[in-house]
């Protein structure tokens, strides 16, 4: 357990990137009621995580993390959630039968409703507004009323994310995951895409390999991890007040722990010494992830490490990297140099949508798929070269068929965006794009596990 810790530590320190709430008696009633529901999640839930995670470390398994860039109240629906998971299924299976390796699945899910923002303000028209900071903060809407933070706005994210996870439960263990069913994860509007083709000629492989098994006398019934999968969720740990409301003591082990998700990460802009975020996540036991991005430099990740995982618990950080396509190879090699030296055990991960965004000719933000492709060859070719391992992909990516990135070989323009541009922040890969990345994406792993197997050989 972390010392001179307790869940409302944070409270003395610096928190960057949270809202001011005018109604200060309405939050402290709303946490109170936050406080009493039941958790989301479970320690021993966290733990099993930790445990997956522990293995991508050591170069025995890929992690996977993906969704919706900010979850919307408006936007919640059951088809959505899954659509999302059926895409991220489908990456899951292409990388694990590319690179025989087992994939741990991670949704940007069931929480992640808060955003960091470039400035507290944004103005249209001449009007200056408090800037938009997810639904669980305040509405998108351009008006003053919509902006104002509202506590109750927590409590309906919770509930949310509550309905999302039972979902989620039902599609991982109720045999909406089994093998059975591969085909069947294929939506409708992907046919166009190449890439469809391909994942049925792999999906009608695992049918002939599914029907041996079956001849052989192993089946759903006794093998159970043919008929569900583990599903995790996480969020960036950016509205505290909520997170430490949904923080718990463990009655097994003692140690506390955010039952808001199974993993947190902080990002770039509340990562920094004496950030109430750090002191937040320092104290749990989940997982953490944190960005990496171009102004990290060496000495300062390796102090981030050793107060977030001073132990040295494998499994327990994961560094998720965003530098933009054209930077990565520069960037990344002197963190990677420095984890190695101090000996970190960490999960290097990679965020090739954050450095990639740009203003297109038709005024949309968007992200060019060929920089997010670009990004994720420069990540591998830097482990490579460093003898480290490159074990895992971060993505703000929906099963839903939106246009807000380009390119692909469905082809998305700057003209095309306005079609079903419908993010309420940055814009995502749709399911066709997904399932083109995770064929690339299996390229480029096994390229870097047959370099790792000729080294030890």
């Amino acid at each position: 357990m972390a010392t001179n810790w307790s869940p409302e530590s944070w409270r003395n320190h610096e928190g960057r990137q949270m809202p001011h709430y005018p109604d200060a008696a309405g939050l402290a009633a709303a946490e109170v009621e936050l406080s009493r529901q039941p958790p989301l999640v479970f320690a021993g839930e966290a733990r099993n995580l930790k445990a997956d995670l522990a293995k991508v470390a050591n170069g025995e398994a890929f992690l996977l993390q993906g969704g919706d860039c900010a979850e919307s109240f408006a936007e919640f629906h059951a088809d959505n959630i899954r659509d999302t998971f059926r895409v991220i299924l489908q990456m899951a299976v292409v990388l694990t039968y590319a690179s025989k390796l087992p994939v741990v699945k991670v949704g940007r899910m069931a929480g992640q409703f808060a955003k960091p923002r470039s400035a507290d303000t944004e103005t249209i028209g001449g009007v200056e507004l408090a800037s938009y900071r997810g639904d669980i903060i305040n509405d998108i809407a351009f008006t003053s009323e919509s902006r104002e933070p509202d506590p109750q706005r927590m409590l309906r994210a919770y509930h949310q994310a509550t309905a999302t996870l039972n979902l989620l439960r039902a599609f991982s263990n109720g045999g909406y995951a089994t093998l059975d069913r591969v085909h069947q994860w294929t939506l409708d509007f992907m046919g166009r895409s190449p890439w469809s083709a391909k994942f049925e000629e792999m999906a009608n492989r695992i049918d002939d390999a599914l029907s041996f098994m079956r001849a052989c006398g192993i089946n759903a019934d006794n093998v159970p991890q043919l008929n569900a999968t583990n599903f995790y969720t996480s969020h960036e740990a950016l509205l505290l007040p909520y997170e430490q409301a949904l923080t718990r003591k463990d009655s097994t082990s003692g140690d506390f722990y955010s039952t808001s998700a199974h993993m947190l990460w902080i990002g770039d802009r509340t990562r920094f010494e004496g950030s109430a975020h750090v002191e937040y996540l320092r104290g749990i036991e989940n997982p953490i992830g944190m960005k990496c991005g171009p102004s990290l430099e060496p000495d300062a990740l390796i102090r981030m490490l050793d107060t977030l995982n001073p132990s040295r618990e494998a499994g327990r950080i994961t560094l998720i990297t965003r530098y933009g396509y054209d930077k990565i190879e520069a960037g990344l090699p002197k963190l990677v140099r420095a984890v190695q030296r101090e000996g970190h055990p960490v999960v290097w991960s990679c965020d090739p949508m954050h450095g990639n965004v740009i203003k297109a000719a038709s005024g949309y933000k968007t992200r060019p798929f060929e920089r997010i492709l670009g990004e994720v060859r420069g990540f591998f070719a830097v482990h490579r070269a460093e003898g480290s391992f490159g074990g895992g992909i971060h993505v703000e990516m929906t099963g839903q068929n939106v246009t807000e990135c380009t390119g692909g070989a469905i082809a998305v323009t700057d003209e095309g965006l306005a079609d079903r541009y419908h993010t309420h922040c940055d814009p995502r890969i749709n399911a066709a794009q997904s399932l083109e990345l995770s064929f690339l994406l299996a390229e480029m792993l096994n390229d870097e596990l047959k370099d790792r197997r000729a080294k030890a050989a």
